[in-house]
């Protein structure tokens, strides 16, 4: 059961705010403002997966510098060059540029990860079923693809394990031959579950006519406020990168605008969730406390 209170919002509460994280995430290049989106986005990855979110950010790592390393083969633009790799500088500027697209990277990953723990199949259901029904139900299952793809092999290979086929010991070529023979029942499977799903809503009746639902959601004076919360940070956040707030060039030569008033706003938006699940927690825990 979910104890993040995040999580509890209503849908359009949760989109609207993984929309302008991500979005700020994914535009802003500025150094502080890259550190400040892997750092709050960090914080929240760790507080809704736990140990779990520490393996995933270990996995992140070798990615963030690989990009950021490579970078300068390919751009050679800068100042100061550090050394001379097959006569072309490897500069600075560019190795600060690769760590800038590599934090950007990091950031969209880690804020995708909260979004699938807290934007579930149903809340998204919920906020775009009535709106594209054929939409919002392609997207689910599109979501839902990858994670029952991976739980259907793990329990076709067990499956092979118990009767004597595993692959654990065997030599490559053998090792190349169960997962091919794997793929082969995954791919009939998987093809078999979206013809029984398309059989099903068929039945249903779906897209024969005007689609009703059923809303278990319901806007609360909660989320009016941290709608209204949401909508006053990412507009002064946006205000900010429109005045130059967030201004930064890297090559040829790195110049970075100063922080302003609006970068503590930027990393107040990005630590709402976090401060919510947290509040949460506490509440809980004297709440318990007290029996």
């Amino acid at each position: 059961m979910k104890t993040d209170g995040f999580s509890k919002f209503h849908p359009l509460t949760n989109f609207l705010f993984f929309l302008g994280a991500i979005g700020f995430g994914v535009v802003f290049q500025h150094p502080a403002y890259c550190i400040a989106g892997i750092v709050c986005s960090g914080i929240y990855y760790v507080l809704l997966q736990k140990r779990k979110a520490l393996k995933s950010i270990a996995r992140m790592l070798p990615l963030f510098f690989i990009v950021a390393l490579i970078n300068p083969l390919f751009n050679t633009l800068g100042e100061h060059p550090l050394f001379f790799l097959f006569g072309r500088p490897y500069t600075a500027e560019a190795l600060g540029y690769g760590f800038a697209v590599g934090g950007i990277l990091i950031i969209t990953l880690l804020w995708f990860g909260c979004y699938n723990y807290v934007m579930t199949a149903d809340k998204f259901t919920a906020l775009f079923g009535s709106l594209a029904p054929s939409l919002s139900l392609l997207l689910v299952m599109v979501f839902r693809l990858i994670p029952g793809l991976a739980a259907n092999a793990a329990q076709i290979m067990d499956a092979r394990r118990a009767i004597g086929k595993g692959a654990e010991n065997a030599s490559v070529r053998e090792k190349l031959s169960h997962g091919m023979t794997v793929l082969l029942a995954l791919t009939g499977w998987a093809l078999e579950g979206s013809i029984v799903t398309a059989d099903s809503m068929k039945s249903r009746g779906y897209g024969a006519a005007k689609r009703s639902s059923f809303q278990i959601y319901r806007l609360t004076a909660k989320d009016g406020f941290l709608l209204f919360v949401i909508a006053v940070a990412a507009a002064l956040t946006i205000f900010g990168a429109a005045t130059g707030a967030t201004d930064v060039t890297y090559t040829p030569d790195f110049s970075a605008a100063p922080l302003s008033v609006y970068f503590p706003v930027y990393c107040i938006y990005l630590l709402i969730p976090s401060f919510i699940h947290v509040k949460e927690v506490l509440l809980c825990r004297i709440f318990i406390s007290k029996i």
